[in-house]
This record gives C-alpha cells, structure tokens and sequence, in this order.
C-alpha cells in the first residue's frame, strides 16, 4: 500500500466523483420534493412529523447507497 491516493489525479477525481454525487442526490431530493404533495421542510421542520422524517432519511439512505454504486462502476 503506497502513496497512490496522494496523486493529484486520484485526489481531484475523487473529489470531482464526490462532488458529482452530491449534486445529483441533492438534485433527486428537489425532485422528491416536488412530487409529493406537501413541502417536506415545512412537514418535518415545523411540523416535526417524526414518521415522515424516518420516511425520508430511509429514501436519501436508498439514494446515497444507488448514487455511490453508479459512481463506482
């Protein structure tokens, strides 16, 4: 196991991959957002709805682990 990952090519696709997903997670929720039929912040912020906040941490989880397994290959 070397120095390898101190590259600067390693080291700024690694940051170009995690900036990449990122943007399409935060992309994704937007759409979520959208498609449902109420304002998800307002719901789990002022609301403090406890079941959809479960709902929704499940679906970035599924969303994190379906973006990291695209970028991976």
């Amino acid at each position: 196991m070397g120095l390898e990952w101190l590259k600067p090519s390693a080291f700024f696709g690694s940051i170009l991959y995690a900036l990449v997903g990122v943007l399409v997670f935060w992309v994704s929720f937007v759409v979520i957002d959208k498609l449902t039929p109420y304002d998800l912040w307002q719901e789990l912020v002022e609301k403090q709805n406890m079941a959809l906040a479960i709902v929704v941490g499940a679906m970035a989880l599924g969303l994190s682990v379906i973006i990291a397994a695209a970028v991976v290959g």
